[in-house]
């Protein structure tokens, strides 16, 4: 039996299954908020491509639905890393589409500039590599819109689940878009270990320590240790 529960950790740890659950509530909120979001969405794409491009597009915004409502305080899920994320990739994918002969090779191109350029801005969104990638596999429909689809429908499509996402959410006080407008009980702080002193640039340095991007807020990262710290003291105190 302990060998193998110790294969089944060591599976899990590959997988790294996902061991945190939510509420009910919360799931639902997800769900209703990504319906939302795409129906108008699809409403806008149709209205200047046409359904069958429509869909196409609307793949990269169905992944941006995803990180808005089911994980609406990640790092990638913020507004800058919407916006920014989708235009920067939307203008590397025409400009593939516009300056790369090879199908291959731009679709390729494309993504892979994308990515670079969502790091040098500091947007990394992963479905701005999908929006790349339509802008250059998009067909005839998308193509002849050249540096429009940056406009029409990239932005609008951005705009739209913005909105959606901060007015749908803000009635849920515990799941606010953006991260900052949340308003979780804060929990109580360890008095012994403060993090009063913990700045901005504490945590670009540990990040830039971990050479990797970790999709979790500042504000985020110092609830959790609140919670920590909080279970640490109520088991020091229920010790004789």
């Amino acid at each position: 039996m302990t060998a193998l529960r110790s294969k089944w950790n060591k599976i899990q740890g590959f997988l790294q299954v996902q061991l945190f659950t939510v509420s009910p509530a919360e799931r639902l909120v997800s769900v209703a908020g990504g319906f939302l979001g795409i129906f108008l969405i699809l409403l806008v794409s149709d209205a200047f491509v046409g359904t069958g491009a429509a869909a196409l597009i609307v793949a990269s915004m169905g992944a941006s639905a995803v990180l808005l409502f089911a994980v609406p305080h990640g790092a990638m899920s913020q507004p800058w890393p919407l916006v920014g994320g989708h235009l920067v990739s939307a203008v590397i994918g025409v400009a593939c589409v516009k300056f790369i002969p090879s199908p291959l090779i731009a679709a390729a191109a494309a993504v892979a500039l994308a990515i670079g350029a969502m790091h040098l801005l500091r947007c990394i969104h992963p479905p701005g590599g999908a929006t790349a990638l339509a802008a250059v596999v998009g067909g005839d429909a998308v193509h002849a819109l050249g540096f429009q689809f940056i406009l029409t429908p990239v932005l609008i499509n951005v705009l739209t689940i913005l909105l959606v996402a901060v007015v749908f959410s803000f009635p849920f006080s515990w799941r606010r878009y953006p991260a900052g407008w949340a308003r979780v009980p804060a929990a109580p702080r360890n008095r012994a270990r403060p993090y009063a002193d913990i700045t901005h640039a504490d945590f670009v340095v540990a990040l830039s320590e971990m050479d990797s991007f970790i999709d979790v807020t500042e504000q985020d990262l110092l609830r959790i240790y609140d919670l920590v710290t909080r279970a640490e003291r109520q088991r020091a105190s229920s010790r004789p």
